[in-house]
């Protein structure tokens, strides 16, 4: 039966998502084509109908994240994100959590491509925290941006040393709390830390 155009651009969409959850979730080397394609729904055989190699579906599957993230992001203030983003639950859900925080250690190791796709995903992040002026200085574009990269981070540091620990260990959530009120004080100093 012949798919659609329409049909494929769909499944090619629910692969890149299907592989964005798993890479979060486990890395990159932790997932392979065949079981990847078989989450999707597919064969493995039709995943070179879509992509040419792995890399680039890591790659679609890092701007997918980032886009995710961004999405979550939109609108909410910069206090309210830090306490959203270095929080337990952040931590715990790896899968859909920042692309950033999942796969920033394995993007080091990877193409040139890949560590492009990150680096244009990190400007977005921080695109996203300089527009959030409120805890900016007055007006310095250059210190606004030094601060934005310190907040970010800040943040993804923290996320990935707590889940460094183990689950239970109170050194997780002890990371957490004293990242997440050292930034929301860096902010403003009225900002509430908890």
């Amino acid at each position: 039966m012949k798919v659609t155009k329409a049909q494929a651009q769909a499944n090619r969409v629910h692969i890149v998502e299907t592989a964005s959850t798993l890479f979060r979730e486990r890395g990159y080397d932790g997932v392979g084509v065949a079981e990847l394609m078989a989450t999707a729904g597919f064969t493995h055989g039709g995943f070179y109908k879509h992509f040419r190699s792995k890399a680039d579906l890591m790659a679609e599957a890092a701007i997918c994240g980032f886009s995710q993230t961004a999405a979550r992001s939109k609108g909410v203030n910069i206090v309210e994100f830090i306490k959203s983003y270095v929080s337990r639950r952040h931590r715990d859900a790896r899968s859909d959590g920042c692309t950033l925080a999942a796969l920033g250690g394995d993007a080091a190791r990877q193409t040139e491509a890949i560590k492009m796709t990150f680096a244009e995903g990190i400007e977005s992040l921080l695109a996203g925290i300089e527009r959030d002026g409120s805890m900016l200085s007055d007006g310095d574009r250059q210190q606004a941006r030094a601060k934005a990269i310190d907040i970010l981070a800040h943040a993804v540091g923290a996320v990935v040393l707590s889940r460094a620990c183990p689950d239970d260990s109170p050194l997780t959530d002890e990371i957490l709390t004293v990242c997440r009120a050292e930034i929301l004080a860096s902010l403003t100093p009225s900002a509430s830390t908890s």
